[in-house]
């Protein structure tokens, strides 16, 4: 037998992390690692976090798994903080963004749908963008490398150019139910959305009935700052997508609608057996004690904005390498001139530093929302440690 018992879909490194200590992963060839991967933006609480764990044990304890054909008092209070603390009024509970996104494109066109305009089925999305991996998920996101082996994609997306309100204006059609946007692209490379495009959106939305959907799986929950990205260009979104952050490490999404946009959702519409389940409840829980707290996002935005001014500072070092920094909070962008993919080996392999590549040439850095001072030293000195060994050629 040739083929791995672990599916062969990821050029897996070498690095084989066994164990996590706040904001490093111990390997299993005992090196130690300053992690500022995150799990890709999962991680938001670092690693063995005392109240995550204590609260995922104490549940552990009780109940792990009951079905959704219940009631369910740990998912009805973690409702009603979500949407205490947002735009929302209701939230479906998944296991991962991909499902969270599936359901916010269920409930754009149930919407329509539920007052009988079955025409209305088609979410308008935009190029560079990542929505998840699933057939739907595939089919809204515009990137031949997600497509290949999959095709025939599945009908009810029009791509158009990020942040071109224009385009987007004139793709609305007869068949729009509306439109699918991440505020931040985070694979597409810590790309951030205009004010004025967003805000267009909201107003072509309301203008013409439309659903503003918007894919918060990465940039949400503190990650950018705020608790959600949308909250910092004046907007509401009709239904938002979310995840990673929000279950600390633990499997979670969520899909969150207003009463209005969730019409369609009603009782046999949609479901999932495992999304909803106590212990992914109690991880939310102990995340959102942290995390939804003005005190705590005020200081990631800080941290933030301390870690891009040094890291624009140190670019100047080595112009043939580096173009700019960009991004929200802690969701920061570092944009090469080349493909980023060989530097960020050479910072794991050879400096024990993790970072994340993306598109459009950019090194994502997303290190837990709990970094101190310490840990953006110790990045620094590693970048800057990196930066100066680093040969492309060779790495090529």
């Amino acid at each position: 037998m040739s083929i791995t018992p672990l599916m062969p879909v990821y050029p897996r490194s070498d690095v084989r992390p066994v164990r996590g200590e706040h904001c490093h992963l111990i390997s299993e060839d005992g090196r130690r690692f300053l992690d500022f991967a995150s799990g890709i933006a999962v991680n938001a609480l670092g690693h063995s976090h005392p109240g995550l764990i204590g609260a995922i044990q104490k549940q552990a304890e009780t109940l792990m798994h009951v079905s959704n054909l219940y009631g369910s008092p740990q998912g009805e209070h973690l409702a009603k903080r979500l949407t205490d603390l947002t735009f929302a009024d209701t939230v479906f509970f998944t296991n991962s963004g991909a499902e969270a996104v599936e359901c916010a494109i269920k409930t754009a066109r149930a919407y329509h749908q539920a007052a009988g305009n079955t025409d209305k089925f088609e979410l308008i999305t935009f190029n560079n963008a990542f929505h998840g991996r699933t057939l739907a998920t595939i089919s809204a996101s515009n990137q031949d490398k997600m497509h290949k082996g999959f095709l025939p994609l599945l009908p009810g997306f029009r791509y158009v150019e990020f942040n071109d309100l224009e385009a987007a204006k004139a793709a609305i059609g007869p068949n729009t139910a509306g439109f699918l946007v991440e505020p931040i692209q985070g694979e597409g490379g810590i790309r951030v959305a205009d004010d004025a495009f967003l805000q267009g959106l909201r107003a072509l939305c309301d203008e013409h009935d439309l659903m503003l959907v918007l894919d918060e799986v990465q940039s949400g929950v503190g990650r950018s700052g705020t608790f959600y990205a949308y909250e910092q260009y004046g907007i509401k979104p009709d239904i938002l997508a979310t995840a990673k952050g929000i279950g600390g490490g633990f499997p979670l999404g969520a899909c969150l609608a207003t009463e209005k946009a969730a019409r369609g959702m009603v009782a046999g519409a949609h479901g999932s057996t495992y999304g909803g389940n106590p212990l992914a409840m109690a991880a939310a829980e102990a995340v959102l004690d942290v995390i939804a707290d003005d005190a705590f996002l005020a200081d990631v935005r800080a941290k933030g904005e301390r870690l891009r001014a040094r890291i624009e500072q140190f670019l100047g070092n080595y112009p043939e390498l580096f173009e700019s920094v960009r991004g929200r909070g802690l969701f920061i962008g570092l944009k090469m001139k080349a493909e980023p993919r060989g530097f960020v080996a050479h910072m794991r392999d050879n400096h024990q530093l993790l970072a994340v590549s993306a598109g459009d040439n950019v090194v994502r850095i997303l290190p837990p929302l709990v970094i101190d001072d310490s840990h953006m030293d110790e990045f620094m000195e590693k970048l800057s440690a990196a930066a100066a060994s680093y040969h492309p050629a060779e790495a090529a």
